[in-house]
C-alpha cells in the first residue's frame, strides 16, 4: 500500500511503494537515481559512487529477510511517474554484547537515496517510516543505521527527526592493493592457516560468539558463494604440524587472529570521484614505478580508482593474546594478496573504535572514512536483565560487521 509522503514546498505527491525486482523501469529508474548520489562527505573530499552491477537488491538479499522501498513522485520526464527516492532494509539475529548471550532480533536501514532535485521534502523521512512499519511487523526489537560522521544532513535526518540515537563509531579502514604479493609476515614466524566452513564456524561461536552484532546465522554468511575463506593467524610453531580447529580451540596459543574475506567486487563497484587532477597524475606515477621496478623495489602504488573498480572485504577479525595485532596484520596481507589475484582494488575493513586489533590493520587514512552508527529501539523484548535497554549500553571492545550489509 502506497504512503502519501509530506510536502513541505507545495510540491506534487509522493508516494512510497515496494520495489518491483521484475520491473526493468524500476530497475533502470534506481539504477538513474544510483548514478545521481553520490556516497560520502562533499565540500572538496573525495566521493564514492556505487555500481551495483544491475542488482539494487545485491546489498540486502543475502539476509535472512530484506524489502526495497522507492518513492514516487508525480510529473515525471515523460508525464508519468518519477523514481526520487529508494531504501533497503534487513533483518538478522544478532548478539548483544558483553558476554552476556542475548541476542535480539534487529533491522539495519541501508542504502538510502533522495534526488538531489527533491530533497528536503520529507521524502528521506517517510521512506524511513515506511521500512519501519515493515521493521515492527517483522518482529524487529531494533534498528540501526550506518552513515558517515562528517555527513551532517544524514546524521541529522536520523538523529533529530526519526528518533535514533548515536551508539557506535567503527571506522572503515582501506588498503590500496598493488601490483606486487606482501609477505604475511616479515619474520616468518607466522603461519596463516584457511579453515574449512565448518571449523570457522565453530571456531566464531565459540570465540567471537558474543561480540556485539554478531549474526546467529553465521554459518549462512561462511558458506555464501560471496565468502572466499576464513584464514587463521597462528604462531609458526603451532601450525606444523597443523592439528586442526579442535585442537586449537582445547589448546589455543598465546595470540592468535582470525578472519574471513569476502568478494564485494562481484556485487557492486566503486570508483572515486571529485579527486584533483594533482592527485590522479600522482597516482598514475606510482603504477608506472611500480610496474617498471618491480619485483625489486616493490613501490606502494595507488590503483586506478578513479574508474569503476573492485573491492574484498575483511569480515569477523578478531583473536587474542599480546601479538593479536601482529597476527591480524599478518590475516590482512595474506587478504591483499588474495584481491591482488582476483583484480580487486582495495581491501577494506571495519572495527570498532577501541578494537585492540585496529593497530594490526594496514590502511591509508585517506582512502578509510569514520562511521557513525545510531539505533533506535522499535519494541520492547530485550527484557530487563542486567543490560538493560540496548540502546543505552556502553560498548565493547570489539564490533561484527556484517558482510552482508556492507
Amino acid at each position: 500500500m502506497a504512503v502519501v509522503a509530506p510536502e513541505d514546498d507545495g510540491g506534487a505527491p509522493v508516494a512510497v511503494r515496494e520495489f518491483d525486482a521484475h520491473s526493468e523501469r524500476d530497475r533502470a529508474a534506481v539504477e538513474r537515481l544510483e548514478r545521481a548520489c553520490e556516497v560520502g562527505p562533499s565540500g572538496g573530499k573525495l566521493c564514492l559512487f556505487t555500481d551495483l552491477l544491475g542488482d539494487p537488491l545485491c546489498r540486502v538479499r543475502h539476509s535472512p529477510a530484506y524489502l526495497m522501498l522507492v518513492a514516487e513522485a508525480a510529473g515525471g520526464p515523460l508525464g508519468g511517474a518519477e523514481v526520487v527516492g529508494v531504501v533497503r532494509g534487513c533483518i538478522k539475529t544478532v548478539a548483544c554484547g558483553r558476554g552476556s548471550n542475548l541476542f535480539s532480533k534487529v533491522a539495519y536501514l541501508l542504502g538510502l537515496r533522495v534526488s538531489p532535485g527533491h530533497r528536503r521534502r520529507g521524502i528521506g523521512r517517510s521512506l524511513v517510516e515506511r521500512m519501519e512499519e515493515w521493521f515492527r511487523q517483522m518482529g524487529a526489537e531494533y534498528a540501526y543505521v550506518a552513515t558517515d560522521r562528517d555527513n551532517e544532513p544524514s546524521v541529522r535526518l536520523f538523529t533529530a527527526r526519526c528518533g535514533y540515537a548515536k551508539f557506535r563509531t567503527p571506522s572503515v579502514l582501506v588498503h590500496p592493493v598493488f601490483r606486487h604479493d606482501l609477505a604475511p609476515s616479515r619474520s616468518r614466524r607466522i603461519a596463516v592457516v584457511e579453515l574449512a566452513p565448518r571449523d570457522a564456524e565453530r571456531l566464531y561461536r565459540e570465540r567471537l560468539g558474543d561480540v556485539e552484532f554478531f549474526p546467529r546465522d553465521i554459518d549462512a554468511v561462511l558458506s555464501n558463494a560471496l565468502s572466499l575463506g576464513t584464514f587463521l593467524a597462528v604462531p609458526d610453531a603451532a601450525a606444523r604440524p597443523w592439528r586442526g580447529v579442535d585442537a586449537f580451540l582445547a589448546a589455543p596459543p598465546e595470540s592468535w587472529a582470525v578472519a574471513s574475506v569476502w568478494n564485494c567486487k562481484d556485487a557492486f563497484r566503486l570508483e572515486v570521484r571529485g579527486a584533483p587532477r594533482l592527485w590522479r597524475a600522482l597516482a598514475r606515477a606510482t603504477r608506472a614505478a611500480d610496474r617498471a621496478l618491480s619485483p625489486w623495489l616493490r613501490v606502494p602504488s595507488v590503483p586506478n580508482l578513479f574508474e569503476p573498480f573492485g573491492m574484498h572485504f575483511l569480515y569477523g577479525l578478531g583473536g587474542a593474546g599480546p601479538a593479536a595485532p601482529l597476527m591480524a596484520r599478518a590475516l590482512c596481507r595474506h587478504a591483499h594478496n588474495l584481491a591482488r589475484a582476483a583484480g580487486a582494488c582495495v581491501v577494506a575493513t571495519e572495527v570498532g573504535a577501541c578494537d585492540p586489533l585496529r593497530a594490526g590493520v594496514p590502511h591509508w587514512p585517506r582512502l578509510g572514512a569514520e562511521d557513525l552508527w545510531c539505533i533506535k529501539r522499535l519494541a520492547d523484548g530485550y527484557g530487563d536483565g542486567a543490560l538493560g535497554d540496548w540502546t543505552k549500553a556502553p560498548p565493547g571492545a570489539s564490533i561484527f560487521v556484517d558482510p552482508r550489509e556492507f
